[in-house]
């Protein structure tokens, strides 16, 4: 029932753009026809109207994947750099929950480890319609740039954080995890919540041993939920894990190919000495980079689904200003 409400919507949205733009041709060739010049302003705002439509419904096309349809674990994690690092991470968690609430997403943490400054990691659980295609191509480094407000001699910086995407998944898509791979430990959460919280071992932690991935829940007061959140968050970890074994096995033979890891940032984010947002695998970039801080990430999540969709080779190549940075 969900497919087909999906594939109605998909449907309904274009059977409602060819209509309405073969009206406004209508109007467009009577409004010619009588030489009135006084529609012309209705007539650019439908033309805006509907052309703003249509590029929304483009970009739903492009999200054919697998998993595209699902939620996701958005997991944030500071770079070297201490409080400087950590206070990234934090606006970097900042500007993806005011991404979600644009969108009218259901978000909740999962996990989250508070520092000096900001957080070393957290885990967050999204919850809507394609928030997984939307947020995948987040997944890499993100890089800050900008005069350091815990520097006294106000000196800029570099930090550096990660991001990393894996999509909730349903009943059709299956990942097996076999009971001698998997350690769990529980321990005693940390952090308000309760007085629950605090004195039973209720935070729970999961290691995958073959693959060495571990995943922590301390949101819920009882054990049992967090082992059932847990295992939700190893197995989306999973299947993102594998999807990207195989695609190294397929880049054996395109040289292009590289592995998301430090140093290969996919978005730098600079403050000064000027103010720009620029994602290194296609070039596209905006000036408003408070903008993007406050959630307005849609630019460059279209761009980046276009690009993709073209062919776009994936990694980063810095570039001349890059290397200046």
């Amino acid at each position: 029932m969900t497919d087909i409400k999906q594939l109605r919507d998909r449907l309904e949205t274009w059977s409602r753009l060819k209509t309405d733009a073969e009206a406004l041709d209508d109007v467009l060739k009577m409004a010619r026809e009588e030489g009135d010049e006084s529609m012309e302003g209705d007539i650019r705002a439908s033309f805006k109207d509907v052309t703003e439509r249509f590029e929304k419904a483009s970009i739903l096309e492009l999200l054919s994947g697998e998993a595209d349809r699902s939620g996701a674990f958005l997991t944030i994690h500071a770079g070297q750099g201490g409080t400087e690092a950590c206070d990234w991470a934090s606006m970097l968690l900042r500007m993806y929950t005011r991404w979600t609430e644009r969108r009218k997403f259901k978000t909740e943490v999962v996990d989250i480890l508070e520092a000096e400054g900001g957080i070393k990691s957290a885990t967050l659980q999204i919850e809507g319609d394609y928030v997984y295609g939307y947020l995948k191509g987040e997944s890499g480094v993100h890089r800050l740039v900008r005069i350091s407000p815990f520097d006294a001699n106000a000196r800029r910086h570099t930090s550096f954080a990660s991001v990393y995407i894996f999509p909730v998944l349903d009943d059709s898509i299956d990942v097996e995890i076999r009971p001698e791979d998997l350690r769990i430990d529980t321990y005693r959460s940390g952090g308000a919540g309760g007085q629950k919280v605090n004195k039973t071992d209720s935070a729970v932690r999961m290691t995958h041993l073959p693959t060495g991935i571990v995943v922590t829940c301390q949101n819920e007061r009882s054990q049992y939920k967090n082992k059932d959140v847990a295992m939700k968050v190893l197995k989306s970890r999973l299947y993102e894990y594998y999807k990207q074994e195989k695609e190294k096995e397929n880049a054996k033979f395109a040289s292009e190919k590289k592995e998301i890891a430090w140093g290969s940032q996919i978005r730098s984010y600079v403050f000064q000495p000027y103010t720009m947002v620029k994602d290194h695998r296609n070039k596209f970039s905006v000036g408003n980079v408070q903008s993007v801080m406050d959630g307005d990430i849609d630019p460059f999540i279209e761009s980046y689904m276009r690009w993709k969709w073209q062919g776009g080779a994936s990694g980063a190549e810095p570039d001349d200003e890059d290397e200046e940075l």
